[in-house]
């Protein structure tokens, strides 16, 4: 069979517009697929990105939170560091003040003995008052030195107390009770003492008045027209009258 050159012209045209439109149609949607796939990765690792990201910023706020918490424990440690090193000092310290207790305590009890021996006799030698109280006080700081259950430090501390009641006996006014033989016989009887520099006597029917004399050791008659002074001072001493002016007799210095 033969064509003419304008047939075959033609059906070479028609084929070759045919090819290219399949081929264009195939190959725009692999492009398309092509590119959707693109996307979906680019997604998955805009999320990846996202994610490493938060991750970074949660890990950066932990570093930060366990630096500051790094920081503070520095600071806690130094101040704990200087008090380990002041209890270490002070532990130096109560170690040697241990090692000096004993040696303290060898010299501490006959001073204590010295000062109760001293104690007895400064009252013996004192104005007469309260003879009793005071007999007891140095009769039980003597016990106490030889009792074993009783610290030195407590043992210290009441000779310390004794000799403190007995400075504050200098100072004060006083009036109690007790019993004074009066004209060959015993008699119950006010005291009144101020200080040390007047102990006055007087019965209690005040018909009777005498003023302890330091330098001969006896009682000295007073005139009954001191009994209203005398009776005044003991109304004070025991806090019934505010302090006054009284006019009393006092031992006076030879």
């Amino acid at each position: 069979m033969k064509f003419s050159k304008s047939v075959l012209a033609s059906v070479i045209i028609s084929t070759s517009w045919m090819i290219p439109a399949s081929f264009a149609a195939e190959g725009l949607t692999e492009v398309v697929k092509a590119g959707t796939q693109i996307n979906q990765s680019a997604t998955h690792s805009q999320q990846r990105i996202d994610q490493y990201s938060d991750d970074i910023q949660t890990k950066l706020q932990q570093y930060k939170a366990v630096n500051k918490e790094v920081a503070g424990l520095d600071i806690y440690n130094g101040q704990m560091q200087r008090q380990i090193n002041n209890q270490l000092a002070e532990l130096a310290q109560l170690k040697l003040s241990q090692q000096q207790v004993a040696v303290i305590e060898r010299q501490i009890s006959p001073l204590m003995a010295r000062m109760i021996t001293t104690l007895e006799q400064f009252v013996a030698l004192d104005v007469p008052f309260l003879p009793e109280e005071r007999s007891k006080r140095l009769t039980d700081l003597t016990e106490m030195l030889d009792r074993a259950d009783v610290a030195v430090s407590e043992k210290f501390r009441r000779v310390l107390e004794a000799y403190q009641v007995e400075t504050d006996y200098g100072r004060t006014i006083e009036a109690y009770t007790g019993l004074l033989t009066v004209d060959g016989s015993e008699r119950d009887v006010d005291f009144l003492r101020i200080g040390r520099v007047s102990l006055i006597y007087q019965t209690r029917d005040g018909a009777k008045m005498g003023l302890w004399d330091q330098q001969s050791g006896n009682w000295v008659t007073l005139p009954l027209s001191m009994r209203s002074d005398i009776n005044k001072g003991l109304r004070i001493a025991r806090k019934q009258l505010a302090p006054d002016l009284i006019v009393i007799p006092v031992n006076s210095a030879k």
